[in-house]
């Protein structure tokens, strides 16, 4: 008897031609990135809770499967662009280079034009924001760019190291008498917690010992008030973790990125002071102008 065919994967870009129900799906999706077109790339997880939460889509690690395998070869085939979703994970290291000495004096020029000077000097805080879920962290960013303000991934703060940094970060960045505080996003669940609490505890002794000052952590989302103000979809703490935490678990995924982005813009906005602001604007960009009009004489 004659073996099967061994079905493989999709490689490539592969035509399709979905099930009715899973076509939905496909259309469901495209809606929410039309949706959500001023925060492209999103994550498939993001993609997901908007699902969950504006169009009933089940709330489970199976449907969550069937959505990435179904993102997976709609792109594949052209239904969804690909640069509407963002994979995280892969990494490139490059060395600068230019095709000729022309090459290097307009990418100078074009520097220029874009100088920016230290959005966050002279404001009463100096801020950083640390986000939970790297999927979110760019879009978080554009928000938090405009101010000067970074964004990092703290799902990586398990490593000693990484606290280490960022406690010399803040350290460097701190003068006599300035204050620092940390925007936390992540999510509300006992690992979302700990993750908190252990960060504030160890990077706080961490610049206290280096600099002789301590920043403020400020749990920004996802917290107990927000998830029921905003109805967010809920579940259970997992039964394998014993750590300590009441009630139901909510994911930062789950907010919808227009409602995060406000979240973070406000909590910036509040916490600078808009005349200093605009002075140092002003004064970025007449520093600016003489730097693009000293390039323009570059030949």
């Amino acid at each position: 008897m004659a073996e099967r065919p061994k079905r493989t994967r999709p490689r490539g870009f592969a035509p399709w031609s979905p099930r009715p129900e899973t076509l939905s799906l496909v259309q469901d999706i495209c809606a929410v990135l039309d949706d959500y077109r001023a925060h492209l790339p999103l994550t498939n997880r993001q993609v997901f809770y908007r699902l969950v939460a504006t169009r009933g889509f089940a709330k489970t690690e199976a449907a969550y499967a069937r959505l990435c395998e179904t993102c997976n070869r709609a792109r594949r085939a052209g239904l969804i662009p690909f640069a509407s979703i963002r994979d995280d994970g892969a990494a490139r290291y490059e060395a600068t280079a230019w095709t000729d000495a022309q090459a290097f004096i307009r990418d100078m020029r074009r520097e220029a034009e874009a100088f920016r000077l230290d959005r966050q000097e002279g404001q009463p805080v100096r801020l950083w924001v640390l986000c939970e879920a790297g999927g979110m962290a760019p879009m978080l960013a554009r928000v938090a760019a405009s101010y000067g303000v970074p964004v990092l991934t703290s799902g990586g703060f398990d490593s000693v190291t990484a606290k280490h940094d960022l406690a010399r970060e803040i350290s460097g960045a701190l003068g006599d008498g300035e204050a620092a505080e940390v925007l936390h996003l992540g999510d509300l669940d006992p690992s979302g917690e700990h993750l908190f609490t252990s960060l504030a505890e160890d990077v706080s002794a961490m610049t206290d010992a280096l600099c002789g000052a301590a920043p403020d952590f400020t749990r920004l989302a996802v917290t107990r008030e927000q998830a029921e103000r905003l109805g967010l979809p809920t579940a259970p703490p997992k039964a394998t973790d014993r750590r300590r935490f009441t009630g139901e678990t909510v994911q930062a995924e789950a907010i919808d990125p227009d409602t995060l982005a406000d979240i973070l813009r406000d909590a910036i906005e509040f916490r600078r002071n808009a005349e200093v602001a605009g002075d140092l604007l002003d004064r970025e960009a007449d520093i600016r102008g003489a730097l693009v009009a000293m390039m323009e004489g570059t030949t």
